[in-house]
């Protein structure tokens, strides 16, 4: 059996998440965000279990204690991060001959755009500390963030052409070498490839997973936009598009089911923030969906829970999240099942 990337929807040992600190850019929302880590780790405590990275683990406990966390499901590490975007630093679980193998790719900070000096050692730090227990770890060159790759698990791999051919990441490589290079690294030989699809305010340079995400059954799940005179119209129309124009590894075509487009959200300097119903992280029967106390709020969970039928979806206000321009499914990374001591 070749090397493979599991589909999200597999089954997990745990999620991993970092502490929101007052050293980074949280300084400033602090007391907003840190009530929504704690909400994410309580939902996840009851599924399965939570690796927390944390400058002060033992302030962290106390807060996840007081909510009634399940704390015999949570691991806490003491860790130093610049942020808390684990999605794009996190370890990429492949499994060869099914076993599972942690991958360490190079993060540059999207692209050279934030430090990220001290995110770049997390993998490294959680794999010395022991938390993954005999699961061993290869680090890779490659610059590469979870939150630009989806995954089907049997091969196939969906992503954005801004992102990954873009010239801050890794310029050296053509399209034809990024594809041998994802063929190596997570066995994939079906490449789907969007060259179209934004979110103003978002960083990533169009990481898939604010845009359209694989779902189980030939499924997309995709932001759609309604609204002519909004300023992503005509992209998100041209991107769904492209999705209409994919099939399957066998040919077929995809099911593609919409997602409401949220009313324009901004901070208080006026910039416009990415807010999105796509970033929802799927858990062993559960899903958990970012909301933005919004109108279509509901509309969006209900589309969710109509795809993921056989688990309990969940909403979660993460509208102080896209204050510092990600939201839920980028602040954690799935741990697939055998990975953890």
């Amino acid at each position: 059996m070749k090397r493979r990337l599991p589909a999200e929807w597999e089954d997990q040992d745990g999620v991993l998440i970092a502490w929101p600190h007052g050293e980074g850019d949280w300084k400033p929302y602090l007391h907003q965000v840190e009530p929504v880590f704690a909400e994410m780790a309580l939902q996840i405590s009851r599924y399965e279990r939570v690796l927390v990275a944390a400058s002060d683990p033992v302030a962290v406990q106390m807060e996840l204690m007081k909510i009634r966390a399940e704390m015999d499901n949570i691991t806490f590490v003491k860790c130093e991060t610049n942020d808390t975007w684990t999605r794009d630093y996190g370890p990429i679980t492949v499994f060869d001959n099914g076993r599972p193998v942690l991958l360490d790719f190079g993060f540059n900070g999207w692209g050279l755009k934030f430090a990220s000096e001290r995110d770049n050692l997390v993998t490294r730090r959680l794999h010395a500390s022991g938390v993954f227990g005999t699961t061993p770890l290869l680090t890779h060159g490659f610059i590469l963030e979870g939150g630009s790759i989806e995954s089907d698990g049997q091969g196939t791999i969906l992503t954005t052409s801004e992102c990954l051919l873009g010239p801050n990441r890794n310029p050296h490589l053509n399209k034809k070498q990024i594809e041998d290079s994802l063929a190596v690294h997570f066995g994939a030989d079906h490449f789907l490839w969007l060259n179209h699809g934004y979110l103003a305010g978002d960083d990533t340079d169009s990481h898939v997973d604010t845009l359209a995400r694989l779902c189980p059954w030939d499924t997309i799940l995709h932001v759609g936009c309604d609204d002519p005179h909004d300023e992503h119209f005509g992209s998100i129309r041209a991107m769904t598009e492209e999705l209409r124009s994919f099939r399957t590894r066998h040919g077929g075509r995809y099911r593609l089911v919409p997602l409401p487009w949220p009313s324009p959200k901004y901070d208080q300097d006026g910039q416009r923030l990415p807010a999105t119903y796509a970033n929802f992280l799927i858990i062993n029967e559960a899903v958990l969906v970012p909301t933005y106390r919004d109108k279509s709020d509901e509309a969006a969970l209900e589309i969710i829970r109509g795809v993921f039928q056989e688990r309990t979806v969940i909403g979660i206000d993460c509208t102080p999240l896209i204050l510092q321009h990600g939201s839920m499914h980028c602040v954690t990374m799935q741990i697939p099942k055998g990975v953890l001591a």
